[in-house]
């Protein structure tokens, strides 16, 4: 399906959009753009729905070709079409659907796939994240690129890439520690 990262001339006007936004809110993207053809890109902290928007923001600038997960909600009539152009994959938080094993067979018969996800699965302070990023990076077997939000230095962008190892409780203490010193926009 075509999206808005594969529209040529909508690619070329938001990435100009998206650079002119962040230089007059002041931010800075930094990081090299991965160059992987399958990965996931997490976005934390998580705190407020413009800490999102500013990781589009990223994306959009760095002219990428990116999905993101988003709850069934934001996919209702008017905005279905609208949402899938923008990248969304609509999953169903009330229910178990597999989302993790789905996600995996869109990893394997892609030839090139990026998928944004929220670890926080939310936009309150959680002392846990959600572990279905993981959980798919391992399965597909993909890295984890590290992208951030730091409202206290206004920049955003892209951190190291982690391969897991397969052990969750180790893997999470580790991703999230790349975290401690970023701050959301509503920490």
């Amino acid at each position: 399906m075509k999206t808005i990262y594969t529209t040529p001339i909508f690619r070329e006007v938001l990435s100009l959009i998206a650079r002119l936004c962040l230089r007059l809110a002041g931010w800075k993207v930094t990081g090299e753009t991965p160059k992987y053809k399958k990965y996931i890109l997490i976005a934390a902290p998580h705190t407020s729905n413009w800490d999102f928007i500013f990781m589009l923001l990223v994306v959009l600038s760095r002219k990428m070709d990116a999905r993101w997960m988003g709850k069934q909600q934001l996919f209702k009539p008017p905005f279905h079409g609208f949402m899938k152009w923008l990248g969304g994959i609509a999953i169903e938080r009330s229910k178990t659907n597999n989302t993790v094993d789905s996600m995996v067979s869109a990893f394997e018969s892609a030839t090139s796939l990026t998928l944004l996800i929220t670890p926080e699965g939310t936009r309150s302070k959680v002392k846990e994240w959600k572990t279905g990023f993981y959980r798919i990076a391992v399965a597909a077997e993909i890295p984890i690129i590290l992208g951030f939000i730091d409202a206290s230095t206004k920049t955003c962008g892209f951190g190291d890439t982690y391969n897991p190892s397969g052990d969750i409780d180790k893997d999470m203490l580790e991703i999230k520690a790349n975290y401690k010193d970023k701050t959301g926009l509503c920490d």
